[in-house]
């Protein structure tokens, strides 16, 4: 059963090629070295709505199973969730969802 862990973050679009730099140099490098995911994609939310402040990305990590995830859960996020909130505080407000690849 292969999982996706999907983290949707918001933030302001000043800062969205700052935070895109640090997430491709440093923090998605950083999290497929923990060797919990196959792969990670990177997509931009194109669907605008009114109540919706800033520019969305959706970050999705790709794993052979649940026990994977859940060593990754585990073991690496909540240093690596607390080094982006060391290095962007409340700048991104990060969204957390799993999912079952069906198909």
């Amino acid at each position: 059963m292969m999982i996706v862990y999907n983290v949707t973050c918001n933030l302001d679009k000043p800062l969205a090629p700052t935070w895109l730099n640090w997430m491709f140099q440093e923090h998605i490098p950083e999290v497929m070295q923990s060797g919990c995911f196959l792969e990670c994609k990177v997509l931009k939310l194109l669907t605008e709505s009114e109540d919706n402040q800033g520019v969305n990305y959706a970050i999705q990590y790709t794993a052979n199973s649940m026990e994977e995830y859940e060593r990754y859960k585990q073991d690496f996020a909540p240093a690596l969730q607390q080094k982006t909130k060391d290095k962007f505080g409340d700048q991104v407000l990060a969204f957390r969802s799993l999912l079952e690849v069906i198909n």
